[in-house]
């Protein structure tokens, strides 16, 4: 019966067409780090935040047409991970697997912030604590339902989202166009490279990062491209994704950059509230402010989603302990030790914003950004030697980590992100200390988390 259950499932997975894959990758995608995130590159770089989302499409087109390319080639569930693990070994696909799950807790930390700064907008006085407790609850509780109907919330929530940014883009060019009446009456479109770039080169490499940011989500697509009716479509599906990605956010971005002076953009708000903020659209703020709060919601309840499934994948193949596999038989399958887990990094988010509560955003959102692109350079070292590629694929690999590189580095030239580098790198120490004791309790020839 479950045989023929899982057959029929996945006879109908492996339907997908890659113009699917490309509006599915778009929704998981856009998120709390571009609709808050960004406002920290705003800051940091002003109008040339354009480029800057432009140079992080580079680098993760080069990223996913590497991880497209392995996935045509051999097709597995791992992934990344099995990549890894057939390029360097098993310590490889350990470390992989683990700096994903731990790169994931920190995500949903910082979207469970952005959650609860967007919540503050409405009732300032609440602790930023409060709200992150009411939102972790509730991620909780829809986990703990099962999966009946995820996709097509999820799909709904893309909408939202989708509606949201397109409704921002509309407003913005009737402002700059003298339609809308408010503003300060001083639209900043740069004239000159001071005012392109207000706080010269280095805010430009700092804001580098929350670009890349913006578009994690891109190693999920290589997942879900096993689903794809012909796996060979998997490049040009994550192309058509970067470039109506691309379009978006630089029209939004470079929208919002020029109708609000720079010294207003704050963590707190997102980008697009703040540029319309004098143009007295009463209903934006309300009705942009709770899009973003849906979307951000729907973002951060799947990634518990996948850590969840993660460690227990991760547990079948001997690279957890094997307690994670177990499930609630008589309630949906949940996985509850690794749901228990994923449920203690969720509330370890809600103690640091107790403890934090005014950089814990900046902090995560670092941290995060720079374990995700640990990965993504994971997965162009593994393409150097699982592709037969010509000399140009190896060219753009190189460029790409020069670009994760830059992106990392520009974390700690500046003193007020620097913090989150630090945290990144603490995860990568523990991650490396459990792969060596993991190497030498279970020995070298241990299958890996993919296969």
């Amino acid at each position: 019966m479950t045989n023929k259950k899982e057959n029929s499932n996945s006879s109908k997975s492996e339907n997908l067409k890659w113009w699917q894959l490309s509006l599915i990758g778009v929704g998981c995608t856009i998120g709390t780090g571009y609709f808050l995130g960004s406002s920290l590159g705003i800051k940091e770089t002003g109008p040339s935040i354009v480029f800057t989302f432009i140079l992080a499409a580079i680098g993760t087109y080069i990223v996913f047409n590497q991880l497209a390319k392995m996935t045509a080639e051999d097709p597995q569930e791992g992934s990344f991970c099995y990549y890894a693990n057939k390029a360097f070994g098993p310590w490889a696909g350990f470390s992989c697997g683990w700096n994903y799950w731990f790169s994931n807790i920190l995500i949903m930390g910082s979207q469970l912030t952005a959650l609860s700064l967007l919540s503050q907008f409405w009732f300032p006085k609440v602790p930023l604590w409060v709200f992150a407790c009411i939102y972790a609850v509730l991620s909780l509780f829809v986990v703990f339902l099962g999966t009946k109907g995820f996709d097509r919330v999820e799909n709904y929530l893309a909408i939202i989202k989708t509606a949201a940014i397109i409704m921002f883009i509309g407003l913005a060019a009737a402002a700059v166009f003298g339609w809308i009446h408010g503003g300060n009456g001083d639209i900043s479109i740069p004239r000159s490279m001071n005012e392109l770039f207000p706080k010269g080169y280095k805010g430009f490499w700092i804001s580098l990062l929350f670009a890349f940011y913006a578009y994690g989500g891109i190693e999920v697509i290589g997942l879900m491209a096993m689903q794809l009716k012909d796996k060979k479509d998997a490049p040009k599906a994550g192309t058509n994704m970067l470039i109506i990605l691309v379009i978006i956010y630089v029209l939004s971005l470079g929208l919002a950059s020029i109708l609000a002076p720079l010294d207003q953009f704050s963590e707190k708000e997102s980008p697009f509230v703040t540029a319309l903020s004098d143009y007295h659209l009463n209903f934006f703020p309300h009705v942009f402010n709770g899009a973003i709060i849906i979307a951000g919601f729907s973002t951060m309840t799947a990634s518990l989603f996948g850590v969840t499934s993660l460690l227990v994948t991760l547990a079948k193949d001997g690279d957890a302990p094997k307690i994670f596999t177990k499930k609630l038989k008589n309630f949906n399958q949940l996985p509850l030790p690794s749901f228990i887990l994923g449920g203690i990094g969720l509330f370890a988010s809600v103690i640091a914003a107790l403890l934090l509560p005014g950089k814990i955003f900046e902090y995560i959102t670092t941290a995060a950004g720079i374990l995700l692109l640990y990965n993504w350079a994971f997965i162009l070292f593994s393409s150097f030697k699982v592709l037969k590629g010509k000399l140009w694929d190896k060219i753009k690999s190189s460029f790409g980590i020069l670009l994760i590189v830059s992106a990392v580095v520009g974390t700690i030239i500046e003193k007020q992100v620097r913090i989150g580098f630090f945290v990144s790198l603490a995860f990568v120490v523990i991650i490396a200390a459990a792969t060596f004791f993991m190497r030498h309790k279970l020995g070298k020839n241990k299958a890996g988390c993919a296969e």
